[in-house]
């Protein structure tokens, strides 16, 4: 690389360009050394501000077939540290020759190169960059405009019959530096001034408010952000938008999308949920535009680039011709989840990747907040119990669980960064900060958030009438990893605490400064009653009044981050008060009930019939919450036992229970011609005809094939309730065979609306033939019949139906390495792809293949999905363990149920 140095010097500044290609040369082997080891940063240059230019070819290079993007970028920084090296992030960038013969002599440049391990671009110099001064490096780039995902990728979609091309952006974590050479990490955040050069009849979109609409669009400049927040996007879509000025509220998708109304809901939902968090946060919405974008190809749910906010179509478009009331709520939430990191993330941003969980469960928890200012009658506060607390217990209650926060030096590898985005981080972060807000109330912890830096140090300060400071308090819960169970014992009125494992004999290895013991803050029920204050548990054993004959019940409306058990006295009397009159326990309590004990069952600190007693009030029960916590607790069972002989009287109990509710909804619905007014009623709507399907109700069968075999005779009519449609769907196609399958999978590529899409995606694993269930499997190998992004989640459906599990887990072994080295971790997610085909192992034979299969993959590694190969393995020996000890247990009091010997 030829390099050129002119030095422009001013009273007040000097500015150095470089320019040039990249080489390697001689350099000390030490430095050497640190940077092929080191993947942070050092901190001795600072950025100020990016001028970058970026075209994106949207046809193929005729040379070779390969679609590119070319740029240039210039980038100011500070050195704040004496140094004679420059280390800027690039990935997979090819960087332009530039011949020049009048070399200047205010810098000169040793050697260049990249140093792909690292991701580093180096710039060697002979001598020294000064303290204070300020230089700026200009690069000329090549990239290829992939179907990857990450980076400046490429999305297709088919549109009035013509093949259309978006060039959009994923920078988050860590892949920004695959679309320019920058300082890539959170910290270090800049001023961004983006030019993008696009083709007649498109449209170019990034953070800022666009200047212009030509083929050359500049932007405003961003504000101080990091690099993973940078949005890029040329396409020829269209937007609504709101009439509002400040700021303005655009909603972009595809043209046909757009007139079909699909972004009107996002539109009208969006103002009044950036209102609750300016009102949240007491600051106003820093930006003059907010705009919304539904992208064919995206890896995660959303991203939060700051102006531009990127969504998968399912999570942003709503058509309420095809659309459900769970694909309405999806959306409201995510948005409000995306709209919440404008503040939190955005404007205050994490320093490095070991905090995600303040990031990404703050998030998380004021989404439910958001959303339900946005909806107040759906109650969808209540259902971060179902969707949060209750999703992470299974996951934080195993030995290869991780703490919220980490130490920095830990977390350095892009892997290991992939993997803090993972269920502790979303949902056990919202947890514990639901917690707080509760412990604090809620006025208190919003006024922590007002003086807005972070709410770690500024909320964990705070002492009030606690009885310890907030960091005394939390600290156990942030810092170590797993909760508690509390057990009660109201025989004799004392209180204790013990770390929860799902696994009774695990052996925790790693060393907790706190020994697993957390302060607990305890609301609680006597006999009815709610008790005012909190009570403390502040150490491993306490006192309270309990003991009084009154049936008592902890952690109320499950503001606690744990688990509570008690003595066998107490159980009997919450089952009395079940099944005389369950509404005086809470709704949100008769799901804890259940989850509780079934949990505690699995961890040999309750028999299993006693959990399995907790439903049978259910056939009294009609809402949705005790429900969906009884059947995701049953899910369990059914991955455990649907190849065994427990199965069919399984199904018998099943189905006794849940015919009362089908019944009971049939005759709300009017003979199912209505839906029901309450949002968690349609919710539960949708459970009566599944379970009921499912465990064989004959008139349920006969209701589900019959609405879907006039959808067969009439294509263009499918009168089937967007509610019912998955259900349905799933139902008709596992009763039906290739006929069935034949229509499902036509009207799935024809599908224009991307949820419509979705259920049909999800019901065509239902099928029992397996040489439907393999051809299935074998189109996630091409990305023109299963979207990259789909592929996960086909080949996890498919595990998840008892006839397609081993075709699954054998799909992955034999596809494991072409899935891992051509699709990367950009557009595959391995981790969940992992769990959901190991999710049914409970055999030896099982656990000897999961070995054998990490043993030959092992050189290679397994990437983002590390943690959960760990956990898949320590998952599989617990079951193992499960249905050895419990098999004949549960066998014997489902048969004991269904002969009516009601225990």
């Amino acid at each position: 690389m030829i390099l050129r140095a002119v030095q422009i010097c001013t009273v007040l500044k000097c500015v150095t360009y470089l320019k040039g290609w990249i080489a390697m040369s001689e350099i000390s082997p030490i430095i050497f050394v640190l940077i092929l080891l080191s993947y942070r940063l050092s901190m001795d240059v600072i950025p100020e501000y990016y001028n970058i230019t970026i075209w994106p070819r949207l046809s193929p290079d005729p040379n070779n077939g390969l679609y590119i993007f070319t740029g240039q970028s210039t980038v100011q920084f500070e050195c704040v540290k004496e140094t004679n090296l420059i280390l800027i992030h690039s990935s997979q960038l090819s960087y332009t020759r530039q011949d020049n013969k009048h070399m200047a002599t205010a810098l000169i440049i040793e050697s260049t190169w990249l140093q792909p391990e690292t991701q580093y671009l180096v710039i060697n110099l002979k001598s020294k960059l000064r303290q204070g001064q300020k230089y700026q490096l200009y690069t000329e780039f090549t990239g290829e405009l992939a179907d990857d995902l990450s980076g400046f990728y490429r999305s297709e979609y088919e549109e009035d019959g013509l093949q259309k091309i978006v060039a959009t952006s994923q920078m988050h974590p860590t892949y920004a530096r695959k679309t320019f050479p920058c300082f890539d990490e959170p910290a270090l955040k800049a001023i961004f001034h983006i030019t993008l050069i696009h083709p007649p009849g498109t449209v170019a979109l990034s953070n800022g408010m666009e200047r212009g609409h030509w083929t050359k669009t500049k932007f405003e400049p961003t504000k101080n952000m990091s690099t993973y927040l940078l949005a890029i996007i040329v396409s020829d879509y269209t937007y609504i938008n709101t009439t509002q000025k400040d700021p303005q509220i655009r909603i972009w998708a595809r043209r046909k999308a757009i007139d079909l109304g699909q972004g009107n809901y996002a539109l009208n939902v969006t103002g009044p949920i950036l209102d609750f968090f300016q009102s949240y946060y007491n600051i106003a919405y820093p930006l003059t535009k907010s705009d919304q974008i539904a992208l064919p190809d995206f890896y995660y749910g959303a991203m939060e680039n700051w102006g531009l906010v990127t969504y998968r179509e399912t999570n942003l478009l709503y058509d309420p011709e095809t659309s459900s009331s769970r694909n309405k709520e999806k959306t409201a939430t995510i948005i409000a989840h995306e709209l919440a990191h404008m503040w939190f993330g955005n404007l205050v941003t994490l320093r490095w990747w070991n905090e995600v969980w303040l990031n990404e469960g703050f998030a998380s928890y004021v989404a439910y907040l958001g959303a339900d200012h946005a909806e107040p009658t759906w109650n969808v506060r209540d259902l971060i119990v179902l969707d949060e607390i209750h999703k992470v217990f299974a996951v934080d209650a195993l030995t290869s669980s991780h703490p919220l926060s980490s130490n920095e030096d830990s977390i350095v590898l892009p892997n290991q960064i992939s993997e803090q985005f993972d269920v502790i981080s979303y949902s056990k972060g919202a947890a514990v900060l639901r917690m707080l807000s509760d412990v604090l109330s809620e006025p208190v912890f919003i006024q922590g958030l007002s003086v807005y830096t972070s709410p770690y140090p500024i909320l964990f300060k705070y002492n009030g009438s606690l009885p310890h400071s907030v960091d005394r308090i939390m600290s156990p819960w942030v810092l170590q990893m797993g909760f508690p169970v509390v057990t009660i014992n109201t025989a004799i009125g004392k209180v204790s605490q013990k770390h929860f494992l799902l696994d009774a004999d695990s052996n925790v290895t790693v060393k907790s400064p706190y020994n697993y013991e957390w302060l607990i803050p305890i609301r609680w029920i006597r006999g009815g009653t709610v008790q005012k204050d909190i009570w403390w548990l502040m150490e491993k054993e306490g006192k309270a009044g309990t003991h009084d004959g009154f049936w008592v019940l902890a952690n109320i409306n499950v503001t606690g981050y744990y688990r509570v058990n008690y003595d066998l006295g107490n159980w009997e009397r919450l089952f009395t008060q079940l099944n005389t009159n369950h509404k005086v326990i809470p709704v949100i309590n008769r799901a804890q009930l259940v989850d509780d004990a079934f949990s505690l069952a699995r961890a040999q600190l309750l028999s299993t019939s006693l959990a399995l007693r907790t439903t049978s009030y259910l056939s009294k029960e009609t809402e949705y919450m005790p429900w969906q916590s009884a059947l995701n607790n049953l899910d369990y069972y059914y991955l455990m036992l649907d190849r065994t002989d427990v199965y069919q009287p399984m199904q018998d109990y099943i189905r006794k229970q849940v015919t009362p509710l089908f019944l009971y909804f049939k005759n709300m619905t009017l003979d199912w011609s209505s839906v029901p007014v309450q949002h968690t009623d349609q919710y539960n709507q949708e459970n009566a005809i599944r379970m009921a399907c499912r465990s064989g109700v004959p008139e349920c069968n006969s209701l589900t094939t019959t609405w879907f075999k006039k959808w067969m005779e009439e294509p263009q009519q499918n009168m089937i309730h967007p509610n019912l449609r998955s259900v349905v769907y799933c139902s008709a196609i596992a009763a039906g065979d290739e006929a069935e399958w034949e229509f499902g999978w036509s009207q799935f590529k024809i599908a224009s609306v991307a949820n419509e899409a979705n259920k049909l995606m999800f019901a065509l694993a239902c099928t029992n033939n397996t040489e439907l269930l393999n051809r299935y499997l074998s189109y996630t190998l091409n990305s023109t019949i299963i979207r990259k992004q789909d592929a996960t989640s086909v080949i996890t459906s498919v595990a998840s139906n008892r006839a397609g599990q081993k075709l699954a887990w054998d799909f992955v072994r034999n596809h494991w390495e072409y899935m891992f080295t051509e699709y990367g971790v950009g557009s595959f997610s391995f981790a969940s792809m992992i769990t959901g085909v190991t999710a049914r192992f409970s055999t030896p034979a099982e656990l000897q293949e999961l070995k054998e299969f990490v043993e030959a993959h092992s050189a290679t590694g397994f990437g983002s999905a590390t943690l959960a190969v760990d956990q898949a393995l320590e998952r599989t020996r617990m079951n193992i363990k499960w249905l050895q000890t419990n098999k004949q247990e549960i066998l014997n009091w489902f048969n004991s149920q269904n002969g009516d010997q009601m225990q």
